[in-house]
Formats: C-alpha cells, sequence, structure tokens
C-alpha cells in the first residue's frame, strides 16, 4: 500500500513544488495540491538499479521549467513506460508510467528541501511480476504465470 505525505521531515511539501536534477540544468514545477502521493520504490529491472523513491502526479502535473532540451528519452521492453534523465548529470527525474500511462512518477528526490531518506515505510511495488510482462496467448493455452495478487 502506497503512502501520502503533507511533509518530509518537518518540510512541507508545498502546491507548486519545484524539482531539479543535480546540475540544475532541468528545472520543474510540480503540482501537488495533496502533498506527495502514491509514494513508492519498485523492484523491476530499471527502477531497482536507479534506486528512487518516486510519488505520482498526472500528466498535467510536470511543468518542465528549463531544460527541456536537456532531457533525454530511454524507453526498454514493451516501450510503453517513459523514463527520463538530465542529459548533463545523469539524474533520473521522472517518468511516464506503464502501469497507468495517465501518470508521471517523479523522483522524490529532485524536490528542492526534500530528503527522501527521511521518509520511513516505503513500500515497494511487484514490477518484477508487471501483468503487461505475461504473454496471453500463453496464458489461454494453460502456461502457469506468478501473480502477485496486485
Amino acid at each position: 500500500m502506497a503512502i501520502d505525505l503533507k511533509e518530509v521531515a518537518g518540510v512541507l511539501i508545498q502546491p507548486k513544488h519545484k524539482a531539479t536534477c543535480h546540475c540544475g540544468r532541468v528545472v520543474s514545477e510540480l503540482d501537488l495540491p495533496d502533498g506527495l502521493t502514491d509514494v513508492r520504490r519498485c523492484d523491476c529491472s530499471m527502477c531497482r538499479r536507479r534506486g528512487a523513491i518516486v510519488a505520482s502526479v498526472p500528466l498535467t502535473g510536470i511543468s518542465i521549467l528549463q531544460g527541456s532540451e536537456a532531457l533525454t528519452l530511454y524507453q526498454f521492453n514493451t516501450k510503453t513506460a517513459k523514463h527520463y534523465f538530465c542529459s548533463i548529470c545523469g539524474v533520473y527525474t521522472h517518468h511516464q508510467r506503464r502501469s497507468n500511462p495517465s501518470q508521471y512518477g517523479f523522483n522524490v528526490a529532485c524536490l528542492e528541501g526534500i530528503n527522501p531518506l527521511e521518509i520511513e515505510g516505503v513500500p515497494t511495488y511487484d514490477g518484477v511480476n508487471h501483468p503487461a510482462d505475461q504473454n496471453p496467448q500463453e496464458e489461454e493455452s494453460g502456461a502457469q504465470y506468478y501473480s502477485s495478487g496486485v
């Protein structure tokens, strides 16, 4: 179960909160009227390697204020998710979700003044056994698959 937060270690989440990559080339503003929603980790091959704690916003919830030309897109597997990184410093800023393409997941560590390591009890979603990775033709022919119940 994901968590929602209005503050992290005494720092209030602003309704319009600024976020930056490490070098400052990419600057964005996130619409967070309800604070951080759906805070989580994921154990898919990509998220496991980057180790980020993410939260969610609708596609209209991120405005790139500067540095859009420095963002690099990375896609893999089904190519549904769109992962964005700063091409200068390499920091992951956000991604359009495969699990819900009408949302962006964003790197909580990019939020000004927020240390995601101060967030306790962050749940980890099962990205290894994502439903989109199942082969429907094989399922119909009786193949067995692990189900996480998510």
